[in-house]
């Protein structure tokens, strides 16, 4: 309790201090204001939903009551526009939202970079989630059943933190991210063909509204 309230002191007096600045500069210390406040309990924050809604919610606000589900719709239709055939599925489970990526398409096999060509589809993704800010993400990464599981642990994992490195790259803030490998463990269809071992491969990125 006495580190949530710490967090809220902190971003409200770091807001306070930027919001003093003249208006020629006014916009650039308060992102500064609100980058050092971040930067300085996300360690604390990981891992804490809890914390990281308070920290978030300070910096931008939080969602409450109906603006939830307006909010959201705005956000699913904006990432529909956005990653139109680009092989993403947008995928909505009541106020919350599911980013399906083919594996396939992002990484080759037994690797974790970024495709160079699927550059400007996260580009894209990154883009509505700037705009987008009251929301927190989990970058998940799954594999298929081929090969050792600890192999598949651990490239899961790599492939999700990438994901994450080019968001934080692209400017979104790394304290709304957490990242999770789930190697072979959630298989959206049985391990038992080619075909379908290609659906398990894949990332997916979960993001949930900031809500009071």
């Amino acid at each position: 309790m006495r580190h949530s309230v710490l967090v809220v002191t902190l971003m409200a007096a770091s807001l306070a201090m930027a919001g003093c600045a003249t208006n020629e500069y006014s916009n650039t210390s308060k992102g500064a204001a609100i980058g050092a406040v971040l930067g300085a309990v996300a360690g604390k924050a990981t891992g804490n939903h809890k914390d990281k809604r308070l920290v978030i919610g300070a910096a931008v606000g939080a969602l409450a009551g109906a603006a939830v589900g307006s909010y959201m719709d705005k956000q699913e239709k904006a990432l529909n526009q956005q990653l139109s055939g680009s092989g993403v599925k947008v995928i909505r489970d009541g106020d919350k939202l599911r980013l399906d990526i083919p594996a396939q398409l992002t990484f080759d096999i037994n690797r974790a970079d970024i495709k160079a060509n699927l550059y400007p589809v996260f580009n894209d993704i990154a883009k509505v989630l700037r705009d987008y800010e009251k929301t927190m993400l989990v970058v998940a990464g799954h594999t298929d059943d081929t090969g050792p599981y600890q192999y598949n642990m651990n490239l899961s994992q790599s492939r999700a933190d990438s994901v994450k490195q080019y968001l934080i790259a692209q400017n979104v803030q790394p304290i709304r991210i957490e990242t999770q490998g789930y190697g072979p463990n959630y298989p959206l269809v049985a391990n038992s063909s080619e075909a379908n071992r290609a659906q398990n491969r894949r990332v997916e990125i979960h993001i949930e509204p900031i809500v009071e």
